[in-house]
């Protein structure tokens, strides 16, 4: 069973409060990744984090994830204070409240793009087994899919492995998806249907967050912050639609 957590309130989804992430090598001298940020998402956002390699883009991204603690400071997320939660709790939180999408796809080889899905679904145990198929062929249908789903990932398209890990993410019906570096590895028509596949993603009432060197993706979003040297120095708010 998925452990309950608190429904996240009217306001804010995910927030950080003076959260700050400091690495020290045994020996060698401390750097910080994170400099005290502070950052509110409302549910329904569409998130782009820019900022050069070392800015601290993807240790934003696992603070939100919960896969990295806080040095200080506090993260919370769909409704669960992340800096206070167990090892165990953290993992079932993880389970049913975030999907991620990352650059290199991570599907298992082994397995086919629909059991891909399915062993998703079978790790949280949030979708009852005998509807964990039909939800597999209907997420593939979303993202355009159906006719490959008895393939192996290796048969597919670089593309279509792309959105094969998405319905994947979006397995257990999560509120907050992450993605880190989406497009990184898709040409550009690709990775433009893509990103109009993400902004579909916020019509179905899910919360987006991505890190990306991509500025067609970053111009689809509906706020665009800009990380250098672990701190946010640009934060924008865009127009609602962000097309």
């Amino acid at each position: 069973m998925v452990a309950s957590f608190p429904a996240a309130g009217a306001g804010d989804l995910i927030r950080l409060d003076a959260a700050t992430k400091s690495f020290t090598p045994r020996g060698g001298q401390t750097f910080h990744a994170l400099r005290g940020i502070s950052l509110s998402v409302p549910a329904g956002d569409f998130l782009a984090v820019l900022g050069k390699s070392g800015s601290g883009k993807s240790t934003l991204l696992n603070l939100i994830a919960g896969l990295d603690r806080p040095t200080s400071g506090e993260v919370h997320a769909a409704g669960a204070d992340l800096s206070r939660l167990s090892e165990n709790k953290l993992a079932q939180w993880r389970g049913g409240n975030l999907g991620v999408v990352f650059q290199f796809f991570q599907l298992l080889p082994t397995l086919t793009v629909a059991e891909n899905i399915m062993l998703a679904m079978d790790f949280v145990a949030k979708i009852p087994a005998a509807q964990r198929r039909a939800r597999a062929r209907d997420l593939l249908q979303l993202v355009g899919l159906a006719d490959q789903s008895a393939k192996l990932p290796s048969a597919l398209s670089g593309g279509q492995q792309q959105r094969a890990a998405i319905a994947r993410a979006l397995a257990n019906d999560p509120p907050i998806v992450l993605a880190d570096e989406p497009t990184g590895n898709l040409d550009s028509e690709t990775a433009a249907a893509v990103a109009e596949l993400f902004h579909g993603l916020i019509d179905q009432g899910k919360t987006l967050l991505i890190v990306t060197h991509d500025e067609n993706l970053a111009r689809r979003a509906h706020r665009v912050i800009q990380l250098k040297d672990g701190a946010i120095v640009a934060d924008e708010r865009k127009a609602a639609n962000g097309r």
